[in-house]
This record gives structure tokens, C-alpha cells and sequence, in this order.
């Protein structure tokens, strides 16, 4: 007997720095969510087609594609897609003019009660 209640959330980590990365998947299982983690935003975007999370979570330094470009991409497929952008390079200021912007920001390094209860709330939103 499975209903969508009972079903974990799918939440994306995506970010270049393996520990982070490890760190960020910790905290989510910890929560009782679904976590997949990925080193490269476009693999990740190739697989939110198929998956379609319900969180996703993004560093916005990333080499080739950004954070800010993950997130402009996803919302074109899904609208309303949830999104965390984590960074420890820029500040607000990167999305203040953008089309598209994340739910919430998150400086690095951040504290695990902060980043826990930011994925709380917008998974409570779903």
C-alpha cells in the first residue's frame, strides 16, 4: 500500500566540491528524504527530466553551467520547481536582476539547522 504521502521527498544536490556535496546528502537522509548527488550540473539536468525532484539544490560556481543556469533550465521544463541556490563566492545580488530566481539563498558555509529547516519549508510547500 503506497500513496503519495508516504512517498520521501526527491531532493538534487548539485555541486562541484565532493565533501560538500557528501556533507549536503548527510543532512538530507538524515531528514528522511530521497538524495541524489551530482558533480555536474548538466548530467543533473539530463537526469531532472526523467526524476523530477521535488527540491533542488544548487551550488552556483560550477565551471561550464551555474547554479543560476541549472535553475533557469529546470524552471523552463517545471515552473514551479523548488531551488536552493548555495554559494560561498556571490551573494544576493547574482539573481537581484534575474527573470528567474531561486526560492532561497544559502551562504557557505552554512549551519545545519539553517540549512535543514530551509529544506523543510519548501518541501512543506509541495
Amino acid at each position: 500500500m503506497s500513496s503519495e504521502a508516504t512517498q520521501p521527498a526527491k531532493v538534487f544536490v548539485v555541486d562541484d566540491e565532493p565533501m560538500l556535496l557528501e556533507l549536503a546528502a548527510m543532512i538530507i537522509k538524515s531528514m528522511g528524504c530521497d538524495v541524489q548527488v551530482y558533480r555536474d550540473p548538466e548530467v543533473a539536468l539530463k537526469e531532472f527530466i526523467t526524476v523530477m525532484p521535488d527540491l533542488v539544490i544548487t551550488d552556483y560556481a560550477m565551471g561550464r553551467m551555474s547554479g543560476m543556469d541549472l535553475i533557469r533550465e529546470c524552471r523552463r521544463i517545471k515552473p514551479d520547481q523548488k531551488m536552493i541556490l548555495i554559494s560561498g563566492t556571490v551573494d544576493e545580488h547574482v539573481f537581484a536582476d534575474a527573470l528567474v530566481r531561486p526560492d532561497r539563498f544559502i551562504s557557505k558555509p552554512y549551519q545545519f539547522s539553517e540549512f535543514s529547516s530551509c529544506i523543510r519549508e519548501l518541501l512543506a510547500q509541495k
